[in-house]
């Protein structure tokens, strides 16, 4: 199990062009949501969506708000990757529903709820301080989704280049709601992968004892 997880972790890169024939089945591209959706989340609230399109012409008019980057059109499906906004503050009423999912009695709820609104009094305070909360959660999901794929080697490339205000306005999005955090393109390589670049274990590994 560990060499085929970093087996994966040696496959996955930034795919900078996709193989426009090659589409991910459904099955697989279930399976790779379903690492997003059962991803970790601050106090359990999962604040993320995921948009999931194949529509050629939709992608189309997305790419030039992405900077141009080819991997918008050539890769089988693009996931856009949603941070929530309304669902969690405490008066949406989201929040204690995802507490009351477990059963537990009146007062262990009443201070769940307390100890996130006081916890989250500055977060919750503002659309922007949210955003800030949320969007980082979402690449949690985001990287399971990406580990996901390159276990059945289908190939990635979180993209954060793009107008965030013009995707949103293209995607029809209420931002009060849902704002854009990440773009993932999902498909097959047409190019072998380049050499893997990164820090040696002992620059960025340190043990406390």
């Amino acid at each position: 199990m560990k060499k085929e997880f970093m087996q994966a972790m040696d496959f996955r890169h930034a795919c900078k062009v996709f193989d426009e024939n090659k589409k991910i089945s459904d099955e697989n591209i279930k399976y790779i949501l379903e690492a997003g959706r059962k991803s970790p989340s601050s106090f359990g609230m999962e604040p993320w969506k995921f948009l999931v399109i194949t529509n050629e012409e939709l992608k189309a008019k997305i790419r030039p708000a992405c900077w141009n980057q080819v991997q918008i059109t050539s890769c089988s499906h693009l996931v856009v990757v949603l941070a929530a906004i309304e669902s969690v503050k405490v008066e949406s009423t989201i929040p204690k529903k995802r507490f009351t999912r477990r059963e537990m009695p009146q007062e262990q709820l009443d201070f769940y709820m307390k100890l996130y609104s006081d916890h989250l009094k500055e977060t919750l305070s503002s659309a922007k301080n949210i955003y800030a909360w949320t969007s980082k959660q979402t690449y949690i999901a985001a990287a399971n989704m990406m580990t996901a794929a390159a276990v059945i080697g289908i190939d990635s490339c979180p993209i954060e280049g793009f107008e965030k205000e013009k995707v949103e306005e293209i995607l029809g999005l209420d931002i009060n709601k849902y704002q854009l955090s990440l773009v993932l393109p999902l498909g097959y390589r047409i190019n072998e992968q380049s050499s893997q670049l990164r820090l040696e274990y002992n620059e960025v590994v340190e043990f406390i004892r």
